[in-house]
């Protein structure tokens, strides 16, 4: 079993990651290997609420140049947390709200 803090790596603080953040949708940079039940429990457990559901999408490293020389930057895996109505909010995304 994975610890939560590897599977949950970082927030995400976009502008639209703070305009759904309202509805109790959360944005998390979370682990390649890692599953919907996995992110669910781990977001549980971290920040003590309940999870509705999870949405994940896994994005493609972009191609980004330097000169001559061609590099990819490197695939991660985001995850969009619902919460459900009676959870209460997560208190570092309300700081920046």
């Amino acid at each position: 079993m994975k610890a939560a803090e590897s599977i949950v790596l970082a927030p995400i603080i976009t502008e639209k990651s703070m305009s759904v953040a309202k509805d109790k949708k959360y944005t998390f940079k979370v682990a390649k290997d890692s599953n919907k039940v996995e992110i669910a429990n781990a977001v549980e457990k971290l920040f003590g609420v309940k999870v509705a559901k999870v949405n994940t999408i896994n994005v493609r490293g972009t191609e980004k140049r330097m000169g001559r020389y061609v590099g990819t930057t490197p695939a991660w895996k985001k995850a969009i947390v619902t919460l459900t109505e009676k959870s209460k909010t997560i208190e570092f995304f309300d700081g920046l709200m």
